[in-house]
């Protein structure tokens, strides 16, 4: 077995953010009997959206971990790496249903920085790499 525990606890816990925000969606959907489209009911339009934005968001997430982890970064550089964007996405899923924008914009903040300081570091690492004669 490949060694990539971060990448693995990081794909275990979103599965089961996801998932809950799926049923969250679900269950307002058979509450309000609303087969598709938001009903114009602003609790599930919040749930559709902070299901919406972590799809769109967290598979990205996932493969920059497994990237770090692929090139050998230091177990610590990786885990503060991993929660940090694991932190990011629980505190925009929390302001995104509780309507709470103090949050929802740190979370953001927090998410970009880290997914441009990690994508330059894999950049240089490949390109570092590469003029050693490793790629």
């Amino acid at each position: 077995m490949l060694p990539l525990p971060v990448t693995v606890c990081m794909t275990a816990v979103f599965v089961l953010m996801l998932t809950a925000l799926s049923l969250m969606v679900s269950v307002r959907r058979f509450q309000l009997n609303v087969i598709s489209g938001d009903g114009d009911d602003m609790t599930l339009r919040r749930r559709i959206r902070a299901h919406g934005n972590f799809i769109e968001n967290a598979p990205l997430c996932v493969l920059l971990v497994l990237a770090i982890e692929a090139v050998l970064a230091t177990s610590t550089m990786i885990w503060v790496v991993a929660l940090i964007l694991m932190a990011s996405r629980l505190l925009h899923v929390f302001g995104t249903l509780t309507r709470t924008k103090q949050i929802i914009a740190p979370a953001m903040v927090m998410q970009h920085i880290t997914l441009a300081i990690c994508g330059v570091w894999l950049l240089i690492q490949t390109f570092g790499n590469m003029s050693a004669g490793g790629l």
